[in-house]
């Protein structure tokens, strides 16, 4: 079967042609076939942050609630993702990752790579939405019996907490990914957390020590090294024009487009919860009583397409969508679209609006 597009983004470069699947096997047969269509077909779409989604919170989610989130997440084009759990009670964080272990078996719907925990080791200076009175020092105890609950690919801590910097050792041996975020950290305090195996920053510029001339903070640390990838919220409310198009010119080829989806996402404004948190999303925007930022609703397309209407190109923005988070998550089969790959495909207009998105070649009915 052939897609009827004009191109594809094939290993992040568009190459002219049709693409062809084959629905027997569920896989791509072949690309830059003779094209007279339009649009372009890309990979399926790679989320490392999503607290819930379709009315879906994952800290409370049981497992047919990860199973409806996930294939609403697929029909928006996300290939696989990474709940994220916001800061709780140790015992309900280990109940929510035991959970999303066992979610991993469900047939269809998007991925799930493993449990992103958003703290509870974050700074109470920048503690966002996560709520103040439970978060911790560092402790490679709790950490030790967290990972032990199930598949837990990545952390996101504040590095100049007393201690952080033996949790990122003990972490990144332990095979977790290591992100720093909702911190207060100098750019000295950051570089030594890069220096010990850190490689990412959650949501740059939000919930961490703002960049000046004197005082970089994390952001300058990050975005002039070479070996961090930074997470980008691309919407209108969390960063500005050109704050986007900072981070992709001074971060090429290593930024990483994330929603922070909440259980509103794709669902109307209305009162919601992300675990013992309650907000209010109105005109789309999700914030706390107290008027702090609670997370998006976006889609992950939505916050490609803010970025290119911010002055990024489309194959940059959709590569970092799909190829730059697939390299964080090696031998996964994600992020490309090459004959053999499976046919998890977003097919899009010429404004990069959806229309099909296919899942092992069988159409999910966009």
């Amino acid at each position: 079967m052939r897609l009827g597009v004009a191109g594809a983004l094939v290993g992040g470069e568009y190459r002219k042609g049709d693409v062809e699947v084959d629905r027997e096997t569920g896989r791509v047969s072949a690309i830059g076939v003779a094209a007279t269509g339009t649009g372009l077909a890309v990979p399926g779409l790679i989320d490392m942050q999503v607290n819930g989604f379709a009315g879906v919170d994952f800290l409370t989610a049981d497992v047919d609630a990860y199973r409806h989130a996930g294939a609403a997440l697929a029909r928006t084009g996300v290939v696989a993702y990474q709940p994220t759990l916001i800061t709780s009670e140790p015992d309900q964080t280990v109940a929510a990752i035991a959970t999303a272990d066992l979610a991993r078996s469900c047939p269809g719907g998007a991925r799930i790579l493993g449990v992103h925990l958003e703290g509870p080791f974050l700074s109470p200076e920048r503690a966002g939405t996560h709520p103040v009175e439970l978060l911790r020092k560092p402790d490679i105890e709790l950490t030790t019996r967290l990972l032990a609950s199930g598949p837990v690919t990545q952390v996101t801590l504040a590095p100049e907490l007393p201690g952080a910097l033996e949790l990122v050792v003990f972490l990144v041996r332990s095979g977790v990914r290591v992100s720093c975020g909702h911190s207060d950290a100098t750019a000295a305090e950051a570089d030594a957390a890069f220096d010990r195996g850190a490689r990412l920053v959650t949501h740059l510029f939000d919930a961490m020590r703002p960049f000046t001339h004197r005082d970089p903070g994390i952001v300058g640390a990050a975005l002039t090294r070479d070996d961090v990838a930074v997470g980008v919220i691309a919407d209108s409310s969390h960063l500005s024009p050109e704050a986007i198009r900072l981070a992709f010119r001074a971060a090429r080829g290593r930024v990483v487009l994330v929603t922070d989806d909440l259980a509103a996402g794709g669902r109307p404004d209305g009162t919601y919860r992300m675990g013992s948190v309650e907000f209010t999303v109105t005109g789309g925007v999700a914030r706390r009583g107290d008027g702090t930022l609670a997370g998006t609703t976006i889609t992950l397309i939505e916050a490609v397409r803010t970025a290119c209407a911010a002055g990024i190109g489309w194959e940059t923005a959709v590569n970092a969508a799909t190829l730059t988070p697939a390299g964080l998550v090696p031998d996964r089969g994600i992020g490309l679209l090459r004959p053999g790959d499976r046919a998890d495909v977003l097919v899009l207009d010429d404004s990069l609006g959806v229309r099909d998105v296919l899942h092992e070649a069988e159409s999910l009915g966009h």
